[in-house]
Formats: C-alpha cells, sequence, structure tokens
C-alpha cells in the first residue's frame, strides 16, 4: 500500500443496495448445506475481474490461502479474524483471516490454510471441520488467496504468534452479512485512476480490502443459497 494511504479516509460512493439475509440463512447448518449442494451464483460484480478460479494466467502471483473461520456461539455464529502485526512487511496492521502462502510442501490450498491457521493462532487441524471453498482473489499486491470456509469446534484455544499476529477476535456473521454496513470507497491514485474497496466496521475495527471483498463475496453465495432453498 502506498505509504501514508489512509484507507478510513478515502471517500465512500453509492453501491448497490441487496437484500437482507434471513436469520436461517445465517445459521450454521444452511451454511453447511450450502456448500455440500451446487449453487448458481455470481461474485462481488465490482471485483468480477478479481475472482478466478485459479488464476492460470497469472505466473507472477504469489498462491495463498486463509480460513473464513466460523465459531458457533450461544448469540449465534462469529467469525474470527486477526490483527497482523505492526512490523510485518505485508498489510502490517491490518485486519485478516488467519493465512499465508502456500508453500511447495503444503499439498493443497486447504492444507496451506489449516497450517497457517495453526502457526498464526494455535489452533490445530483437528478442531477445524472444512465444509467448503470460495473463488481466489487477486489482490493488489498479487496474492491469490483462496479462501477455505470452516468451523472452528468447540473447545479451541488462542495461542497467537506474537511475531505475526497482533490480537485475535470475533464478529459476528450477523453484523458482517448486514449488507447495510458495507461501505464501498472509491480511492485515488498516485500515478492516475483509481480503486474501489470494500470495507466494514464493527466497534474500533476497520475490516478493508481483500478481507471485506471475502466477506461480501461470502454474503452472495449466501444470498443465493436462500433465493434457492428459501425462495
Amino acid at each position: 500500500m502506498v505509504p501514508g494511504f489512509d484507507p478510513q479516509a478515502q471517500p465512500v460512493v453509492q453501491s448497490e443496495i441487496l437484500p437482507p439475509l434471513s436469520e436461517a440463512s445465517i445459521q450454521l447448518d444452511f451454511i453447511c448445506s450450502a456448500f455440500a449442494c451446487p449453487v448458481e451464483w455470481q461474485v462481488e460484480p465490482v471485483f468480477s475481474d478479481s475472482f478466478q478460479a485459479d488464476f492460470p494466467d497469472s505466473q507472477d502471483a504469489i498462491r495463498a490461502a486463509v480460513l473464513f473461520p466460523l465459531v458457533q456461539r450461544p448469540s449465534g455464529l462469529h467469525v474470527l479474524f486477526t490483527r497482523r502485526a505492526s512490523h510485518l512487511h505485508d498489510h502490517a496492521g491490518q485486519i485478516s483471516f488467519p493465512g499465508g502462502r502456500i508453500e511447495p510442501t503444503d499439498r493443497d490450498a486447504m492444507s496451506a490454510a489449516l497450517r497457517e491457521t495453526y502457526e498464526e493462532i494455535g489452533v490445530p487441524p483437528d478442531f477445524i471441520e472444512l465444509i467448503g471453498t470460495q473463488p481466489s482473489f487477486l489482490t493488489s499486491t498479487r496474492f491469490t488467496m483462496k479462501p477455505i470456509i470452516g468451523l472452528i469446534r468447540p473447545g479451541f484455544t488462542i495461542t497467537p504468534d506474537v511475531t505475526e499476529v497482533a490480537e485475535v477476535f470475533e464478529v459476528p456473521l450477523s453484523v458482517l452479512m448486514d449488507t447495510r454496513l458495507h461501505r464501498l470507497h472509491e480511492a485515488q491514485l498516485p500515478e492516475g485512476g483509481h480503486r474501489y474497496y470494500f470495507s466494514m466496521t464493527w466497534h474500533s475495527y476497520f475490516i478493508w480490502g481483500a478481507t471485506a471483498a471475502l466477506i461480501r463475496n461470502f454474503y452472495h453465495y449466501l444470498a443465493a443459497a436462500q433465493a434457492k432453498f428459501h425462495p
């Protein structure tokens, strides 16, 4: 990111008003069934060029995988996030999902996401129930992020790697899926042109960029599943 760039200060522009999800559509049983059956859907149109299955033509891109971690709480499903340490070279201080580069020793994107989750926050693969995947997202820094949707089973403990992770926290899924809270920003770039990105704010946490794009895409998938199974 450009030095001195403040994502919270960039102007908000009008975006499409999307229908709300029902309470039933953000429950664990529905989400699992939605990923178990094929659903015809469209990715977030603002980033249709950035969401591709595997980016076979992006030879210069760095392949990465992230866990989209769901946690069942008495009040409903939550999503777990990390805040990256401020000294890191890539995306310092930003809010993200656990994850990182797919290494040659990783069997696939799922293996990479599970390994990175264990290394970053100390949750072993035995505590993660895989639900499904979503299309990879090509970031402005040339990472292809493959989201792996997974449930963290009860009884887990968080042990962050303080060299990478400054904080681990949760946000209710109901908040993240409320598209009235999604804001579309248009940032003017120093070299000319502009860039769009979504953001969501919860308490003091500002979620934006690729992480917000993956959240937005998750909404689109659940909305399509809702229309199919509960028209």
